[in-house]
C-alpha cells in the first residue's frame, strides 16, 4: 500500500514580491504546483495527493483541482502548524509531506525517500543537503543543522508517521542527496532565478 503525498501549498511567497501565487511562479513556463504534482506521480510509492491551501491561495486551490488533485484548506498559521492540522483531520498516516515550491524534485527521490523511511523503521524522514551545495550555487540557506559532524539543510521533503504527528521529538532517519537541482526550493527572486537558469539548461530552445 502506498503513502498519502501532502502537498503544502498555502505559502505567500512574500519574498518574491509578486502578486502571483507562489505554487503558481512559472519555471520555464510551468507553474511549480504542477511540477510537484507530476514528479509524485511519476512517483511508484504514493496512492494519494493532496494539496493542502490556505484561504489566501485560491488561485492554487483551483489549478491543483484542475490537476486533478485532492483540496485541504488549512488556516495558513505556518507550515508546521498547518501540516499537523492537515494530517489530523484526514487522519492519515504514513504521508510524504513535500513543498510546493520544489520544481526539481523528482518520482524517482520520492521512491528513494519512501524505500529508506521504511527500511529505517523510524517514524520520520527527512531529506538533506549539504550546505557546500548551496553555498555552490550562491544560496544563503535559512536553516543549517549539525547533525553527525555534518552541516544539512532540509529541502522540504519529508516522511511522518502521522499517528505520532503531535510528538514533541521522533525519532528520524536523515537521507542526504547532493544533486542542486532537488535541493532548491525557491523562496526567494535570487532562488528563482537559479531555478530559471537549471531549466533552462535541461530544456534548451533552439
Amino acid at each position: 500500500m502506498g503513502l498519502t503525498a501532502l502537498v503544502m501549498a498555502g505559502g505567500k511567497g512574500i519574498r518574491l514580491r509578486s502578486d502571483t501565487e507562489k505554487p503558481l511562479m512559472q519555471i520555464d513556463g510551468v507553474p511549480m504546483i504542477q511540477l510537484v504534482l507530476e514528479a509524485i506521480r511519476c512517483s511508484n510509492g504514493v496512492d494519494r495527493i493532496i494539496v493542502a491551501v490556505s484561504p489566501t491561495n485560491l488561485q492554487t486551490a483551483k489549478k491543483a483541482r484542475e490537476l486533478g488533485a485532492e483540496i485541504i484548506e488549512t488556516p495558513g498559521a505556518g507550515y508546521e502548524n498547518d501540516m499537523k492540522i492537515a494530517i489530523k483531520q484526514l487522519r492519515l498516516r504514513d504521508v510524504l509531506v513535500v513543498s510546493a515550491d520544489l520544481p526539481f524534485m523528482t518520482g524517482a527521490m520520492v521512491d528513494q525517500a519512501i524505500e529508506t523511511y521504511r527500511s529505517s523503521g523510524k517514524p520520520a524522514l527527512s531529506v538533506m543537503c549539504p550546505v557546500t551545495v548551496f553555498e555552490k550555487m550562491r544560496i544563503q540557506p535559512t536553516h543549517v543543522f549539525n547533525i553527525d559532524g555534518k552541516q544539512l539543510v532540509p529541502i522540504g521533503l519529508n516522511i511522518i508517521d502521522g499517528t505520532k504527528v503531535d510528538e514533541p521529538v521522533l525519532e528520524e532517519t536523515v537521507l542526504i542527496t547532493e544533486s542542486e537541482e532537488l535541493a532548491l526550493n525557491v523562496n526567494t527572486l535570487k532562488e528563482l532565478e537559479v531555478a530559471s537558469r537549471m531549466a533552462k539548461l535541461r530544456n534548451p530552445r533552439g
